[in-house]
Order: structure tokens, then C-alpha cells, then sequence
């Protein structure tokens, strides 16, 4: 979800992976981020809901 180019919001990961929303950040800032060292940059777009995408 992360790859594909328009990303994904915490609600598409939430129901994808039945995870809580504090989860799917938790995996974003601490498995992604930290441990593997993926780029992972948040977008918000005006009026919508934030996305996040995996950049290289």
C-alpha cells in the first residue's frame, strides 16, 4: 500500500490489516522508519486526510 504512488491513509492501513490506528503509526515511525531505514513521508493535502508513501 505504502508503494503504490498515491500511498495509503491510517484508515486504508487500519481496515487492511484490522490494526488499531495507534498501531499502524507505531509500525510506521518505529519498524519502518527506525529499524529498516525506509523513507516514509506523510502528505496532507489541503481539506483531505493524510498519506503516507515510501519514497526511495
Amino acid at each position: 500500500m505504502l508503494r503504490r504512488p498515491e500511498g495509503a491513509t491510517i484508515a486504508q492501513m487500519m481496515t487492511q490489516m484490522a490494526w488499531m490506528a495507534h498501531t499502524v503509526r507505531g509500525v510506521l515511525a518505529g519498524a519502518l522508519k527506525k529499524r529498516r531505514g525506509l523513507n516514509v513521508i506523510s502528505e496532507k493535502p489541503q481539506g483531505g486526510e493524510r498519506v503516507y508513501r515510501l519514497v526511495d
